[in-house]
Formats: structure tokens, C-alpha cells, sequence
């Protein structure tokens, strides 16, 4: 079944680079005007900005929102819709991480991993439904983690607020379940991103290991497939979500971790 995204409208968080710019640039080829945010220096959104606009976006943009400011959010679903008139897909991929032990956890972490991991969804979940509603479409993709079905020692933060964001999932769904707009989450295992580099890097220093020993302990230790998830397959996962279908799964929790979570 094919996926033709022409004429609509996505804006995904976190996207600068990783998953969330796989995403952007797998929406872009299959014909969706897309808007990028994340972090990175100017030439790295340069080139992310080309990275999609070969893929396939003609204008792509980038919205420098700060996923800490709620007003900032609200600001980049009405900045889309003014200038593209829509905005028909939201994925919302933004996050941070940070370790420790809850007696330990910085309290400023604390707020900073839940503001950024779970309320930045809310925020634009909450300004972009109004408008979903009036056009009865609307596809929302919430990136939760294996995490927002397992716990881990010393990330309370980052659990707490990926099972939230399974939460918030189920609410949008049910909510908006008699129109066609739908809300899932994506829930990824290990993947070789910058944040899942820093945590090789932490058990190859801590252990004295070569970087890619340390790689195949950290799969080992939880993920049976004994591989990474690649960007690539979880962008797959998201257009299928946009695509006929996903027409009528909304509320779901797509497990994408290599076993991970059934052990």
C-alpha cells in the first residue's frame, strides 16, 4: 500500500539530526512540506535543512521553538499554519537524558527532562488539535522509549516522563477517537544516537573498554536482537502511522526495541 503525504503539513521536534531527522526527511520524500526544530549550530540546521529539501521538500523550514517554553511551542504550530496552512502531522521527538541515582538526581534535571520529554508534547499536541479538529485530520506521533514500558535503574526522570507521555497518547486517542485524527507512540530500544553515544562512551570509560565492546554490553545487557534500531525503520513506523494504514490505530504503543521489552 503506497503513502502519498502531498499537500500535507508536518512538523517534527527534535529533528536537527537522529531519529527525528530521519523523519523529517522520510515525510519530505514522500511529498509532505515539512518544519524542522532542534539544536545544533547554524551550519548543522543548514545542513539538516538540505538534507531534507533533497529528500523531497520543496521550502522546507526551521522553527528554532525552545522546547523548555510553552509560548515558544504555541509559536511554531501557528507559524506553520499561517504559512502553510495546516499542520497535519506532529511528531513529537524532542529529548534530553540524564543518570543518577533518585537521591541524587539534580532537581533542576529533574524538571528540565520532564518539561522537555513530557510537557513539550502536551504543549503542542494541545496548539495543534484545534486546528486538526476543524479539518478532521490529524495524525500525532508521540517518540516515547522501550522506557515508557520498562523501567531502568537511575533514570527516573526520563522513565517518568516517557510513561507519561504513553499516557498522554491514550488521552489524545480517546479524545479524538470519532474524527479522523489518531495518536500513537513509537517506543524505541537502544538506538546509536548522540545520547546513546554518551552512555557507550560512559561504559567503555568505566569499564575500560574499546568504544564498539562497550556497544555490543549495552545491547546485550537488555535488547535480544542484539542490534541498534536504526533511524531509518522508526521514520517507517512513523509513515506508516500517516499513511491508509494507519487509518484506524490510534492509541497504540509500538515497540521497536528488538525484544526488549516482552522479556
Amino acid at each position: 500500500m503506497s503513502i502519498d503525504l502531498s499537500g500535507k503539513v508536518a512538523i517534527v521536534t527534535g529533528s536537527t539530526s537522529g531519529i527525528g531527522l530521519a523523519m523529517a526527511r522520510n515525510f519530505a520524500g514522500l511529498g509532505a512540506q515539512v518544519v524542522i526544530n532542534g539544536l545544533g549550530e547554524e551550519t548543522d540546521i543548514q545542513a539538516a535543512l538540505d538534507d531534507v529539501a533533497s529528500a523531497g521538500a520543496t521550502t522546507p523550514k526551521y522553527d528554532p521553538a525552545n522546547m523548555l517554553d510553552a509560548d515558544a511551542i504555541r509559536g511554531m504550530i501557528s507559524s506553520a499554519e499561517s504559512e502553510f496552512g495546516s499542520v497535519d502531522i506532529l511528531v513529537n521527538n524532542a529529548g534530553i537524558q540524564h543518570t543518577a541515582r533518585i537521591e541524587d538526581f539534580p532537581h533542576g534535571r529533574w524538571e528540565d527532562i520532564i518539561s522537555i520529554n513530557l510537557s513539550s508534547a502536551f504543549y503542542a499536541i494541545n496548539a495543534a488539535l484545534p486546528g486538526m479538529q476543524k479539518r478532521d485530520f490529524g495524525r500525532i506521533i508521540n517518540i516515547a522509549s522501550v522506557h515508557g514500558l520498562v523501567g531502568s535503574v537511575e533514570k527516573s526522570a526520563y522513565v517518568a516522563a516517557k510513561h507519561g507521555i504513553i499516557g498522554l497518547t491514550k488521552v489524545t486517542a480517546l479524545e479524538n477517537a470519532t474524527q479522523n485524527i489518531t495518536c500513537n507512540a513509537i517506543c524505541p530500544g537502544w538506538v546509536r544516537t548522540a545520547l546513546v553515544e554518551k552512555q557507550i562512551a560512559a561504559l567503555a570509560e568505566k569499564e575500560s573498554l574499546e568504544t564498539e565492546e562497550a556497544a555490543r554490553q549495552l545491547l546485550a545487557a537488555k535488547e535480544p536482537s542484539l542490534r541498534f534500531t536504526r533511524p531509518e525503520e522508526l521514520a517507517e513506523a512513523a509513515a506508516f502511522l500517516c499513511g491508509p494504514g494507519g487509518a484506524n490505530m490510534t492509541g497504540a504503543s509500538l515497540a521497536m526495541d528488538g525484544g526488549w521489552s516482552i522479556q
